[in-house]
């Protein structure tokens, strides 16, 4: 998907993969200030990295029953899941013009594409089923996932990541609010450069 923000200052966040192995860096995600949430208060992602996998576990807290979710279904790979409530991370190596883009719905669906540049070259990245679990309990929705990095050749192993993170939440009146680690000016952008503010050192 895609999203920015106005007036907000970009930060980067830098971890070694050792740290976030030992202890498991947690990130806040903001909202977009143009498509304010009135369900959710707060939306937190814990990254760990290792040499072979990449984990996300999205915590959003707030009114979630206020929240149009799908119904759980057997984990499959479907498009324009952004449409709708959608976990997503984008990754490029280093600071190479081509990225990823991975979508988790709270269905468990998925997918995951690859980007030569800015929203260019846009194709199926041929990746590995990521390993997605979800929980929905009073105030909190959960959502895990392992990522296989062996399965993303445009992820070269041990080199380092930079991540932006980010999700759309949709209300029961089917208002969509915007929320990423970082906005770059404008209207929301997910895959803008500025927004890959967290970087992973390599694994």
């Amino acid at each position: 998907m895609h999203a920015s923000a106005h007036g907000t200052v970009t930060m980067r966040i830098v971890m070694t993969a050792s740290a976030l192995r030992a202890a498991d860096a947690v990130v806040a995600l903001t909202c977009h200030p143009t498509t304010p949430c009135n369900a959710v208060r707060a939306i937190r992602v814990e990254v760990c990295r290792s040499a072979a996998a990449l984990e996300l576990r999205y915590r959003a807290e707030g009114d979630i029953e206020e929240l149009i979710l799908p119904a759980v279904c057997a984990a499959r790979r479907a498009d324009r899941l952004w449409e709708h409530t959608c976990f997503e991370a984008f990754i490029r190596a280093g600071d190479g013009g081509g990225y990823v883009e991975l979508n988790f719905s709270p269905s468990t669906e998925w997918a995951v594409y690859s980007f030569t540049d800015y929203r260019t070259g846009m194709t199926d990245a041929g990746a590995a089923a990521p390993h997605i679990s979800v929980q929905r309990d009073h105030g909190v929705l959960r959502l895990d996932v392992v990522i296989d990095l062996a399965s993303l050749p445009q992820l070269p192993r041990d080199a380092e990541l930079n991540l932006a993170l980010s999700a759309v939440i949709e209300e029961a009146d089917h208002r969509l609010s915007y929320w990423a680690l970082t906005h770059p000016p404008g209207r929301p952008d997910f895959h803008h450069a500025e927004g890959f503010a967290l970087g992973l050192g390599g694994g």
